[in-house]
């Protein structure tokens, strides 16, 4: 998995849901929604970070719970778009 998928999907969170506070200071397995999270996320912001990820990366996220898991953490959504991302250009091929 690639250290600038991560620092990216860090930065357009940020801008995203408009928070104050430099990338680096996200871990990639820190919560991003709830109040026990850093960066106390809500579903406004889930709502934010999805379509900035559709702009962005072309990826629409589905409405499910599966959604929840996929944006727990940096991590876990830098998974997500890394595979769709190598889906996406095996169909290319």
């Amino acid at each position: 998995m690639s250290r600038d998928l991560r620092t990216a999907l860090k930065a357009l969170i940020i801008e995203a849901c408009d928070k104050d506070c430099p990338p680096e200071t996200i871990g990639d397995d820190d919560l991003l929604f709830g109040p026990e999270a850093p960066l106390q996320l809500d579903s406004l912001d889930a709502l934010q970070v999805s379509m900035a990820i559709k702009k962005t990366y072309g990826l629409r996220l589905p409405d499910s719970k599966d959604t929840r898991r996929i944006m727990s953490s940096v991590a876990s959504l830098a998974d997500y778009l890394a595979d769709y991302q190598a889906k996406s250009q095996a169909g290319r091929a």
